[in-house]
């Protein structure tokens, strides 16, 4: 029975590139609706740009150009990364888009008017620097449940937890590093409580996975506390109605971003709406996302939904995230790998098919071990699966004119009957099952192929009619594999097609045996990964990110310092004010385990803070303090997740302990400059 299906990946933010942790959550989205597309159901894939909020004004800011301007950009650059990776969106949209104003605010409306909506008086982190409210985002210090340090505003990433900024210890501003102060402002708050009894009803029924179930018990068992969904301005965002200076959350707004996509698609392919969002909708509704983000759309966005009226998701399916080598992405390390850095120099559907091989339906974070990547990139798909076309396709051609033969044979109907258990799979997003039944197939046929050994008889008789029978049943078993792994390679899987001649890879399709049937001629289908391939991708991304790596001549992540990396004239050379400076306070930085936090006066009213990538040479940094130093006085201030940055210290050597501080001229003051 044909079953029609709505699904969604979380929203990638407006203000960065595409990365292969973000591509974890699409290429799992796209292979289980290429699964369910070839299975004949009607499917729907619909995602957008995340473009509100107070990141992405700043962002545009310091560069100078509008918001607008911005997210355009962006969205430009997320699609041709995603177009790369084969992801198939049927719609991709954004949330600053007339649609997603008009669902956002009917969502609001609805549910205001029911009584969902309150106002109450907030005290609120104020950056006396920056002159603006913070968003929880801008915000940092010590999670009140588990005292991790350096957590966000509005919740924890090393426990969990959900909180109030005003609840953090030792808050900070990320955007002027400023203590923040306390401010009074009218808010509007979303009643979550009031729909209680929904969601501890519909998050039991088999909508999540059970572990996000069981997370969700422990939120229930602490409370629910209604949501504020407004900031204040200046705000990137949609205001709300009847307000002139408060605008929606974009947390708001953003998974109402699904519905403004579909609505778009509806507006241009003749789709109803109502169809698939009304509460009497026989459509499901399918959303994939992080497991960062449950609360959102566990909680308050099927809430929100009930509220105003609409239906709620069939399923929300939680992934963990993605470690390179076994430790988180790093920059150092060059494992923070942008998709366009990756897909300069490897084929996606080697990633795609190693993430496949590693994912499964629980909320468990995978490895990409690059070593293993290789290895099993090639032993599969080169080694099993187009091995078993390129070992037969020169026998037929040479001998039988490119004919297949009409044949019958055990191992094609074990592979057909297989096809039940790894649909089972991919349906149940168990894709690391199918992935491993399908390579178990893939060896018997390789075992077959080899104790029959038709290029033995080739060496004699190349028209022997047994050369024909071996090579016409291995490919039609190269056929059913090639269409159960078409999820997932579905270039690899088309360029099998066109060799195969036939247009149909549905899975039903490969019930029909080919019979006697004229192929294509062959063409390689695809390349072995070399380790020189992966050093490469390696190399680009430390020196794409730069900026937080540390050249042995200068040590400082108070900028991009690419540049260095360059030749420059000696005009240019000559802008660098250069300035002696006294340190007055040296720390560690909490999280980043290359940093020091510096004050140094420099002669200037306000002292200057600065953080340089030192603190392998000085565990003890209290040993600094009154010590005299050169540093890069004309260097623009740069915001980075601990403050802003505003100037750069010099220093020589190596790197790690063997770092050496470049010091003036004894007697020298602070601001005086050096020549």
């Amino acid at each position: 029975m044909s079953r029609r299906i709505l699904v969604t990946s979380a929203l990638p933010y407006a203000n960065g590139s595409i990365h292969l942790g973000h591509l974890v959550e699409y290429i799992q989205t796209d292979i289980w609706v290429r699964f369910q597309r070839a299975q004949g159901h009607e499917v729907y894939y619909v995602c957008a740009d995340d473009a509100h909020g107070t990141a992405i004004m700043l962002k545009a800011e310091d560069r100078g150009i509008t918001p607008e301007a911005l997210i355009a950009e962006v969205s430009a650059e997320h699609q041709r990364d995603f177009a790369d990776f084969h992801i198939a969106f049927d719609q991709y949209h954004s949330t600053h888009s007339p649609e997603n104003r008009h669902y956002a605010e009917l969502i609001y409306q609805r549910n205001r008017d029911r009584g969902h909506i309150e106002t109450a008086l907030v005290r609120q982190f104020f950056d006396p620097e920056r002159r603006l409210f913070l968003a929880d985002r801008f915000i940092k210090g010590e999670c009140p449940t588990c005292h991790a340090k350096d957590q966000y505003g509005d919740s924890c990433e090393h426990c969990g937890a959900t909180y109030s900024p005003t609840d953090l210890i030792e808050p900070y501003s990320t955007i002027s590093g400023a203590v923040p102060v306390l401010r009074d402002s009218d808010h509007y708050f979303f009643r979550l409580p009031d729909f209680r009894a929904l969601l501890e009803t519909w998050t039991r029924s088999g909508h999540l996975q059970q572990e996000v179930s069981n997370k969700l018990d422990e939120w229930f068992e602490a409370g629910l506390n209604p949501w504020d969904i407004s900031r204040d301005a200046p705000y990137f965002g949609f205001a709300i109605p009847e307000t002139t200076d408060k605008y929606f959350y974009v947390w708001l707004d953003a998974p109402i971003g699904y519905m403004a996509s579909f609505d778009a698609l509806c507006q241009r392919t003749g789709l109803n709406f109502s169809d698939w969002w009304s509460p009497q909708s026989r459509c499901e509704l399918y959303h994939f996302i992080g497991k960062d983000i449950v609360y959102f759309h566990a909680l308050f966005w099927p809430a929100m939904l009930h509220g105003a009226d609409f239906r709620l998701p069939t399923g929300v399916f939680a992934h963990g995230f993605l470690t390179v080598d076994g430790v988180k992405m790093s920059k150092s390390r060059g494992t923070f790998i942008k998709a366009r850095t990756y897909l300069d120099h490897l084929d996606p559907e080697a990633l795609r098919y190693y993430f496949a091989a590693k994912l499964s339906d629980r909320v468990e974070d995978i490895d990409l071990n690059l070593k293993d990547f290789i290895a099993r990139v090639n032993s599969d798909l080169v080694g099993k699966i187009v091995n078993i076309a390129s070992r037969c396709a020169g026998f037929l051609l040479k001998g039988f004119n490119n004919q297949m033969k009409a044949v019958q044979h055990p191992l094609i109907k074990a592979l057909i009957d297989a096809g039940t258990a790894i649909a089972d799979s991919f349906e149940e997003r168990q894709f690391s099952r199918a992935i491993r039944d399908i390579m178990a197939l893939a060896d018997r046929v390789n075992q077959w192929l080899d104790q029959e050994k038709p290029w033995s008889l080739a060496k004699t008789d190349p028209n022997n009619p047994h050369i024909q029978e071996v090579c016409s049943i291995s490919l039609e078993c190269f056929r059913q594999l090639i269409t159960y792994l078409a999820p997932v390679v579905p270039q690899l899987a088309r360029a099998s097609a066109d060799f195969l001649n036939i247009q149909d890879l549905s899975w039903d399709a490969r019930l029909t045996p080919l019979g006697d049937h004229k192929l294509n001629p062959f063409k390689p289908l695809f390349q072995r990964i070399e380790q020189k391939q992966v050093d490469a991708i390696i190399d680009a991304s430390r020196d794409n990110l730069i900026a937080t790596a540390e050249p042995a001549a200068v040590q400082s992540n108070a900028a991009p310092v690419d540049t260095i990396q360059n030749q420059i004239d000696i005009d240019t050379f000559r802008k660098l004010d250069l300035r002696v400076a006294t340190i007055t306070t040296a720390e560690k930085v909490q999280g980043a385990d290359k940093l020091l936090r510096l004050i140094v006066d420099l002669g200037e009213d306000t002292p200057r803070q600065i953080f340089a990538g030192i603190r392998q040479a000085y565990e003890n940094p209290e040993v600094l303090v009154g010590t005299s130093v050169v540093v890069v006085a004309n260097l623009a201030p740069r915001t980075m997740s601990f403050g802003v940055s505003e100037g750069m210290i010099l220093a020589a050597g190596p790197g790690g302990k063997d770092i050496f501080l470049i010091h003036p001229d004894v007697g020298a003051k602070p601001g005086m400059k050096v020549q």
